[in-house]
């Protein structure tokens, strides 16, 4: 680590559902302590992994395959507890007719996917032909049978294309909560084991901060939806009943949650079926 930065370099998802996370720095005064850096999922996962960043955002199934390397922030992520409104699947048929069937893959979040894939086996039997595209259901649908869509283009999908195109729209969230009674974690905050020994007390305010932002904006959430609403195409009360829905705790439920998709998809996934979670000290 340059011994000559002060500032930690922190990852932030371009994405509604983590806005109630970072709305509130800007209200505390401390987004200006950050070298924050705004990319996918996937991108800010891989810049952490490789060590370009200090800390941030990191979907479930990369934080399971590097978590000898990473701490886990409690009481921080994106999850739901039942329905998440942004990660589903989109489909022309019932489920249970998708076996062989082209599914399109509208992103490379290899965490709603490998949720997806795991749902569809085990619960519906049906192993389909996948594929990646870009995320437009209309042309999506053009070429598959279902697709699956994350963040706001499946918000776009579910809400509003879904229903004109009269197809079925299948909440991930609500079927992982159906079928293992557990609340579901897309997305864990985590910090570099050796830059949380390097710098134990920064690490300990950055947490503190995005827990403070978080609380603040819960507390706000009709203004951050109405501010939201200026620049998305969703109205403040359907964002504010978004932001409502998700779940940004990881606490011992959320916890369980995790251990259990990592011990339904670990060992065709790439990391252990019982893979060590380690949490940052308080």
């Amino acid at each position: 680590m340059d011994a000559n930065r002060s500032r930690p370099r922190v990852g932030h998802i371009q994405f509604l559902n983590c806005l109630p996370l970072y709305w509130g720095l800007a209200r505390t005064g401390t987004l200006l302590d950050l070298e924050l850096t705004k990319d996918t999922p996937e991108k800010l996962s891989e810049r952490l992994v490789a060590g370009e960043l200090d800390m941030g955002p990191i979907t479930l199934v990369e934080f399971l395959k590097n978590a000898d390397d990473l701490v886990a922030f409690p009481d921080l992520a994106v999850g739901c507890d039942g329905p998440v409104m942004s990660c589903v699947i989109v489909s022309q048929r019932p489920l249970e007719e998708l076996d062989r069937a082209r599914v399109a893959l509208g992103s490379t979040s290899r965490t709603s996917v490998r949720l997806a894939q795991l749902l569809l086996a085990e619960q519906y039997g049906v192993r389909p032909d996948y594929y990646t595209c870009p995320p437009d259901l209309g042309l999506m649908m053009q070429e598959a049978d279902a697709a699956v869509l994350i963040g706001d283009a499946a918000l776009r999908a579910s809400l509003h294309d879904a229903p004109r195109l009269g197809l079925e729209v299948h909440d991930l969230g609500r079927m992982w909560k159906d079928w293992t009674g557990l609340p579901f974690v897309f997305a864990v905050w985590a910090a570099r084991k050796e830059y949380v020994a390097a710098e134990p007390a920064l690490v300990g305010k950055v947490h503190e901060a995005f827990l403070a932002s978080r609380d603040l904006s819960l507390d706000e959430v009709a203004k951050v939806a109405e501010q939201a609403a200026r620049w998305e195409a969703f109205d403040a009360d359907l964002l504010e009943r978004y932001f409502r829905t998700l779940d940004f705790r990881f606490g011992p439920e959320q916890l369980a949650g995790v251990r259990e998709f990592a011990r339904r998809t670990g060992p065709t996934t790439g990391f252990p079926a019982d893979v060590r979670v380690e949490l940052l000290a308080p």
